[in-house]
């Protein structure tokens, strides 16, 4: 017998991912420069000319067997050396080399940070707007995800509801920031407070809830801020890191957890995450990538052109009436549809072959999130078809 699990997740794919294919099919048809595709949070700007050429260096000069051959059950030793260098300098934290654990992507630094703080039969809690797949990556640890409701206003955290969600079998709380989809930045303030509610927590239900920090925009930040680095603020907290997004290197699969040294039994995670790789079946990124990342992870691609594109996009929305917030990072915005269903409002959106995904899935329904990490020059093309959109379907 198949697993009847699995088998049923065939029927609730992903939403994105089938956006996404729907506008590769739509652009066969009429060139899929004609299609404004907003669906994918897929980097559209190339990694930077540094890695490339680290990349050439290797394979022309450097030994095969050291390139291609297994990483250590615990990641390259360099690779560690060089990201916990790399966070120390520049968030003021004290890692080594033995709080890095080399993953493929956030993805599965996730996967491995709620299994080290966790046991099946507990409860994760994160917060509305949430990326969908944080849906499969705790229910398949055995685990209860319970979603707190949006502050829709800012999109920061609503403490009160919070408060109320901060139960006994709570185990860790999982954010995203700057968020995918709100595109919001989680400011001092509501980290220091964050942390002050956990300790509490801790204290009233005697055991430490952990706090897993899902940052692979982490660097994608607008109007000259920054994000505040998590881990400053909470000593319990594991960041889940990829290279995905300000390094542009998706396919690469190539990111980590870094355990904050102060953390609980902060010296037994990462070993612990390499007997957790044993029962799902990961052995670290590719060796060659996580050699050349190493010589780059203080780098970025060019990320300007992302701003530029929330500029354009933030401004004709507001003329046109949308209700929505100014991302303050990443490459996505989150406006109100002009009806209650979003669904609905994406499926006219595509008569005009705008690619939009409806926020259902994210826990805030009514949004829909549009993905701008595509070309300017599209961007500014899609701005006459989103008017006529909306005036044509909403009066607008």
């Amino acid at each position: 017998m198949i697993n009847e699990t699995y088998e049923k997740m065939l029927n609730a794919k992903n939403i994105i991912r089938v956006l996404s294919e729907f506008a590769t099919e739509r652009g066969r048809e009429i060139g899929y420069e004609n299609v404004f595709d907003y669906s994918l949070g897929n980097p559209s700007v190339p990694a930077p000319q540094a890695f490339t050429d680290e990349m050439t260096r290797l394979l022309r000069e450097d030994d095969p067997m050291k390139l291609h051959g297994y990483s250590p059950t615990l990641g390259n030793p360099l690779y560690k050396e060089k990201i916990a260098e790399s966070l120390n300098r520049r968030f003021g934290m004290d890692y080594t080399a033995e709080h890095i654990f080399p993953t493929t992507g956030a993805a599965g630094a996730i996967a491995h940070a709620v299994r080290a703080v966790t046991k099946p039969g507990d409860t994760v809690l994160t917060f509305a707007p949430f990326f969908p797949e944080y849906t499969p990556y705790i229910t398949g640890a055995g685990l209860t995800l319970r979603v707190v409701p949006p502050d829709t206003e800012h999109f920061q955290i609503d403490f009160d509801a919070l408060e109320r969600y901060l139960t006994a079998d709570v185990a860790a709380v999982l954010i995203n920031t700057p968020n995918n989809p709100s595109g919001a930045v989680y400011s001092a303030e509501t980290l220091k407070r964050l942390a002050e509610v956990l300790d509490q927590s801790s204290a009233k239900f005697g055991h430490r809830i952990f706090l897993l920090s899902d940052e692979p925009y982490r660097e994608i930040v607008f109007d000259g801020q920054s994000q505040p680095y998590v881990s400053r603020f909470y000593d319990h907290t594991l960041s889940c890191y990829s290279f995905s997004k300000a390094l542009s290197l998706p396919g690469e699969r190539i990111g980590y957890v870094a355990v904050n040294p102060a953390c609980e039994k902060a010296e037994k995670i990462v070993p612990m995450c390499g007997q957790i790789s044993r029962g799902l079946g990961h052995n670290c990124p590719p060796s060659i990538i996580q050699i050349a990342v190493a010589a780059t992870c203080d780098l970025t691609s060019d990320l300007s052109v992302y701003e530029t594109n929330r500029d354009l996009i933030y401004r004709k929305l507001k003329d046109l009436g949308y209700r929505v917030e100014k991302p303050g990072g990443t490459f996505y915005i989150f406006p109100k549809a002009m009806e209650e269903d979003a669904v609905a409002f994406c499926e006219k959106a595509k008569k005009y072959d705008l690619i939009f995904v409806p926020a259902d899935g994210f826990g805030a329904p009514g949004y829909f999130r549009m993905a701008y990490c595509i070309d300017t020059d599209k961007v500014r093309r899609s701005l006459d078809a989103i008017e006529r959109f909306t005036k044509e379907e909403y009066g607008k």
